[in-house]
């Protein structure tokens, strides 16, 4: 009997423990679960050396961060770091876009957005993990209630932004979804430090409008403003000073001669800017197209001519070039390329286009024109469209001689015009008006100098209401058929803005004193100068030109782009 009982007993005392084990389990798995609902950031800030014990602790070390422009983990302030800062620390961003209050980038592996008033940082956002656990109730418990409360909705958004007004200067705001009544206490989707940055430019003169700009200018000023010279040398000498301080000259086209490299183009550019008056930066330009037509200095890996970018013929290609064109001219403190060429190479004879051309067809040479285009203006440089009204049909070099094109308007519209209207519908701020002959629609002047093709086509029937600028008035194309003098006073009566005297100091000279002598004989009214100041001075305003100095250029990133992009895109 004693063995029979004993045999019963086991099995029961094996049932019970399996089931305290089971419920001790099943107690334990659930506050793992609810622990896990609810992380705790402990972890150090190797930037600020701060230690987030809690996410009212992070909530806390955000808002005192705000005071001087900082963010946790992000080294750099808004309103104080320049554009070389962080593309020395974090290198090339992975996207650029504009927006009403400036220019962001995209940093992905740092999962921050970093904005610019000009070359200075003035907005961080942050995407950090960690912020990301941080509730509305916890902002408003550490922060209370917000100076102002925005709203943010799109196909893909529905969100609330709290701000608040660090100080006079610098916002905080923290944006967060819109609260439901599935989740009415949501969590940070990431936060921005905006400081309201002032504009090294005069904050006076900035805030006057342009007429008032304008009419505080004297003629001299005014003209030089329409002036954009070239200059000798590799430094600046007494004649690049003169044109600078008593020509007032609107801007600068730099040569292959000019910048030998890096480290003498940067300090020749910025002893530029030094010598300039603040009030009206300068236009610093230079054709720097990719293939064989480069003038930057040495060092650079080059980008394929336009030709090879048609054959690979992909918008996101020509858009990734023409963004590294205007890395590059950046990294030297330029501000204007002359490109992209929007010719169709409609001719094999031509001798001075041919594989600067995207390709034979209008349709091409539009879509990747453009992307091009947009790619350079994508790093705030001002893009060129050229050259107007199409040089590809030709068979003679204006550098040497005056090319003729035998081509009426309808056949123009037909063909050559179809690249420059889609891009200035598409948001072109300058064209280049070419010196070519169109017999049947000006058979005494060049389209540099018609006011058929300039006026009546390129303004009221292309409907172009930026700024229009000469090719070089000091090529053999102008100057073994006119007296530049003369040439610059036409092109002018006819409605260019921006007159490009790309050689010798004493070309500059004469074509300043002809246009002051023009316009104090009545051949061109004053109002007519001012129409064009009021372009180029919009033109300035637009992309923020200022004096502003630069460092060292990255050559190596740059370069490292480059060579990816031919990677990716050339086989």
């Amino acid at each position: 009997m004693p063995k029979k009982r004993s045999s019963r007993v086991k099995p029961l005392v094996l049932i019970i423990l399996f089931l305290f084990l089971a419920t001790f389990a099943a107690i334990y798995a659930v506050g793992l679960y609810n622990r896990g609902k609810e992380p705790i950031v402990e972890e150090t800030d190797s930037n600020n050396n701060n230690q987030f014990s809690s996410v009212d602790a992070l909530v806390r070390e955000t808002f005192s961060l705000s005071k001087e422009g900082k963010v946790a983990r992000i080294s750099f302030i808004s309103g104080r770091t320049d554009w070389n800062e962080v593309n020395k620390e974090w290198g090339k961003s992975n996207h650029i876009s504009e927006a009403t209050k400036g220019r962001y980038e995209e940093y992905e592996n740092h999962r921050a957005v970093i904005g610019y008033a000009g070359n200075i940082v003035n907005d961080i956002r942050s995407y950090d993990y960690e912020l990301q656990t941080i509730s509305l109730n916890k902002i408003k418990k550490a922060g209370g209630e917000p100076d102002e409360v925005r709203f943010y909705k799109d196909a893909t958004h529905d969100q609330i932004i709290l701000v608040y007004h660090i100080t006079n200067a610098i916002e905080l705001s923290w944006i967060l979804p819109k609260s439901t009544e599935r989740e009415p206490n949501p969590k940070v989707d990431h936060i921005s430090v905006y400081t309201k940055v002032k504009n090294k430019l005069d904050q006076q003169q900035k805030a006057k409008s342009i007429s008032e700009i304008i009419s505080g200018m004297t003629l001299d000023e005014k003209i030089g403003q329409m002036i954009l010279a070239g200059i000798s040398g590799t430094t600046v000498d007494a004649n690049t000073q003169n044109l600078i301080t008593q020509y007032k000259v609107g801007g600068i086209i730099f040569y292959k001669n000019n910048l030998v490299n890096s480290e003498q183009a940067i300090q020749l550019v910025n002893q530029i800017k030094s010598v300039n008056a603040p009030n009206l930066p300068l236009l610093l330009s230079v054709d720097e197209e990719g293939g064989r037509i480069t003038r930057l200095p040495s060092g650079l890996v080059n980008l394929p001519p336009n030709q090879q970018i048609g054959v690979v013929n992909s918008r996101q290609f020509s858009y990734k070039v023409g963004a590294i064109l205007g890395e590059e001219l950046k990294s030297f403190g330029l501000n204007m390329d002359f490109a992209p060429v929007l010719d169709i190479n409609s001719n094999p004879n031509n001798p001075v286009i041919g594989d600067r051309s995207f390709g034979d067809n209008a349709k091409l040479v539009s879509k990747l024109g453009i992307q091009t285009m947009k790619g350079i203006q994508s790093e705030n440089i001002i893009a060129t469209i050229k050259h107007f009204p199409g040089h590809g049909d030709t068979s003679v070099d204006s550098h040497l001689e005056l090319p003729i094109v035998n081509k009426s308007l309808k056949e123009l519209k037909e063909f050559e015009l179809i690249p420059f209207k889609h891009a200035i519908d598409d948001g072109a701020d300058v064209v280049m008006v070419a010196h070519i002959l169109l017999p049947q629609l000006d058979p005494k002047n060049p389209a540099s100098m018609s006011k058929t093709v300039i006026t009546d086509v390129l303004r009221n029937q292309l409907g172009f209401k930026g700024v229009i600028i000469t090719d070089d008035m000091t090529m053999r194309a102008v100057t073994d058929h006119f007296d530049i003098g003369r040439a610059v006073v036409e092109s002018i009566k006819s409605g260019s803005d921006i007159i490009l005297v790309g050689h010798h100091y004493n070309n500059v000279v004469e074509t300043i004193s002809s246009l002051r002598s023009a316009v104090q004989k009545g051949e061109i009214p004053e109002q007519r100068i001012n129409e064009s100041v009021a372009r180029i001075i919009a033109l300035k305003r637009k992309y923020e030109i200022n004096n502003s100095k630069v460092g060292s250029a990255n050559i190596e990133g740059i370069n490292q782009s480059i060579t990816t992009l031919l990677n990716e895109y050339v086989k």
